[in-house]
Order: structure tokens, then sequence, then C-alpha cells
């Protein structure tokens, strides 16, 4: 069974950063592309940013372009999503997600549909 563990939400200030984890079981990370996404109060979960399973590309919703990076570290099992100059709406829970690939597959993925695995999530707050 696949088990992703979030980490590293907190309160923040506006202007600040945080680095989120996503930790798995196995070496699911390495066979996966990956996501971050979010949900705030009243609002559907939304794509934030996304690799392929390779790491070779990626994607960002235009509202974290240029704040936002999603990396990994396949040897640790564990995807990050640094978040620098954090905003008041970027306030939302962030979930990781992964989707099991077979071969080599270069794509990342936008759409929560496309993903197997989930987190449970970590609050992230940026008060103004």
């Amino acid at each position: 069974q696949v088990h992703l563990v979030e980490s590293g939400g907190g309160l923040v200030q506006a202007g600040g950063s945080l680095r989120l984890s996503c930790a798995a079981s196995g070496r699911i990370i390495s066979l996966s592309a990956m996501g971050w996404f979010r949900q705030a109060p009243g609002k559907e979960r939304e794509f934030v940013a996304a690799n392929s399973r390779s790491g070779g590309t990626t994607g960002y919703a235009d509202s974290v372009k240029g704040r936002f990076t999603i990396s990994r570290d396949n040897a640790k099992n564990t995807v990050y999503l640094q978040m620098n100059s954090l905003k008041p709406e970027d306030t939302a829970v962030y979930y990781c997600a992964a989707r099991v690939e077979l071969g080599r597959v270069t794509r990342h993925y936008t759409d929560l549909t496309d993903y197997n695995y989930w987190g449970q999530g970590t609050q992230v707050t940026v008060s103004s």
C-alpha cells in the first residue's frame, strides 16, 4: 500500500517562505510523476505544481509561477515544494499526489484525476 505524508506546513507572514515535503513509502517516488495541489476553504482542489517521473519536465499554475519550485530526491523518496514570496491567497491545505508510471514517460500532469495516490495534506496559512 502506498503512503504519502506531507509535512512542512505552518503559519507564515506574507512575503515569507516555506518548504513542503512529501515522503513516500517504498520507492514510489522514483516510479511516479508527482504533483502538488491545494484546497482553500470553500473552494475546489486546484493544481499547483508537477513534475514528470524523470523530473525533466515541470509545470506550474500561473498563480505560483516564479514563486514556487517543485523538486524531488528519489534516493530519499521525497518530493519538495519550495514556496517563496507567499501571499495570503496561498493559504490552503496542500496535498501531494503520485501517478505511477510504467516505462520512460516524460510528461507531467496537471489534472487531479490523473493521479493514483494522495497524501492527507498539510495546512499552510499566510497572514497579511
